[in-house]
């Protein structure tokens, strides 16, 4: 389980002189270390694969920039604003932002935003990896027929609502402990977490994680996607989420 003990568009620059910094650290190809950050309660989680995994369908240099820059600067951003609110440490990251409207005035568009890009992409990096993607099985194919109408219906629905956003933001499919479905859009960082709805999975359509390779083609990247997509993970989120133990 991911808390904010283990945890963290706007960017780069809207985080100052501590993002730069991440910004500057070298590259991160493999994941035997995390990229230096801010100390604080929230960490960059490890990928489970390298950066050139996922190619040819994402390329290694956007994953290396949206990994150990753009996510290190939201976990940077957190750290940062936990200094001066203690409460931030105090709880996991989706109960934060599960309860974004009692948290401190001065700190909700910290959580909003560097604290619901981190649990995005927590959650992205989880749900991805080498030698995936194709139709999903088990339990999620199920639930994704009786809820979705279908894997095809599924897919089509899902890019469409990609293309929908406007700007930046996701596209995600929540589940609730009945283990029923549904699929929304989100602007920027904005988490279903901070309407209470558990993340299923959910793909990211800031330009970051797809300019360098698919230009303004977003439909592209979002049908290319399913490539990498990791079922066995996902199926792992479903009964985590119907034993009402999924977090991020």
């Amino acid at each position: 389980m991911i808390t904010a003990h283990s945890l963290s568009r706007r960017s780069l620059l809207g985080w100052g002189a501590a993002t730069i910094a991440v910004a500057a650290a070298p590259k991160v190809w493999a994941q035997a270390a995390a990229p230096a950050a801010p100390a604080g309660p929230f960490s960059l989680p490890k990928r489970a694969y390298e950066a050139a995994a996922l190619e040819p369908h994402i390329d290694a240099t956007t994953m290396d920039i949206h990994y150990s820059r753009h996510h290190a600067a939201y976990v940077a951003g957190m750290n940062a604003a936990a200094k001066d609110h203690g409460v931030l440490a105090a709880k996991p990251l989706n109960e934060l932002l599960a309860e974004i409207g009692q948290l401190p005035e001065a700190v909700r568009v910290a959580v909003r935003n560097a604290g619901g890009g981190h649990a995005n992409h927590s959650m992205f990096w989880e749900i991805m990896g080498p030698g995936t993607g194709g139709a999903p099985t088990g339990d999620v194919a199920a639930a994704i027929t009786r809820d979705l109408g279908g894997f095809d219906k599924f897919k089509s629905d899902f890019e469409a609502a990609g293309l929908r956003v406007f700007g930046s933001g996701w596209v995600f499919v929540t589940v609730d402990k009945a283990g029923k479905l549904a699929l929304l859009g989100k602007p920027n960082q904005d988490s279903p977490l901070m309407d209470k709805h558990m993340v299923l999975i959910g793909n990211d359509v800031w330009e970051h994680a797809y300019y360098l390779k698919y230009q303004n083609r977003r439909a592209d990247y979002l049908k290319n996607w399913w490539n990498v997509v990791n079922w066995a993970k996902v199926n792992e989120r479903y009964a985590a989420a119907k034993a009402g133990k999924l977090t991020i």
